[in-house]
């Protein structure tokens, strides 16, 4: 297990079970939620910029971009929206839902 946050970190960030967050592995409990009206910002960015579907998960200090939104749209498919500290939209990387391929 990776080193956690301090206490004064975690408040200053909204504390745990602020908002959507990823469930999983190791790698997902260094992860920080997005919370309050930063959570509203780029939720409503993220969503903007995909056409809808509902955010399933959400982190700061992403490494790719300083927010990430996950995304899951109506077919089941999930986009990760890369977000800049202004909430402004600097990439996306889709991901397919699994029953969405050729079934063999």
């Amino acid at each position: 297990m990776g080193p956690q946050p301090s206490r004064d970190l975690r408040r200053l960030l909204g504390g745990k079970g602020s908002g959507p967050t990823r469930q999983g592995g190791d790698d997902d409990e260094a992860e920080q939620p997005i919370t309050g009206t930063d959570l509203e910002k780029a939720s409503a960015e993220a969503l903007q910029h995909t056409g809808g579907g509902r955010v399933t998960g959400t982190e700061v200090g992403d490494e790719e971009s300083y927010y990430e939104v996950e995304v899951t749209l109506d077919n089941g498919n999930q986009v990760d929206v890369q977000l800049d500290e202004n909430f402004n939209v600097v990439g996306d990387d889709g991901q397919e839902n699994e029953n969405n391929g050729n079934d063999d």
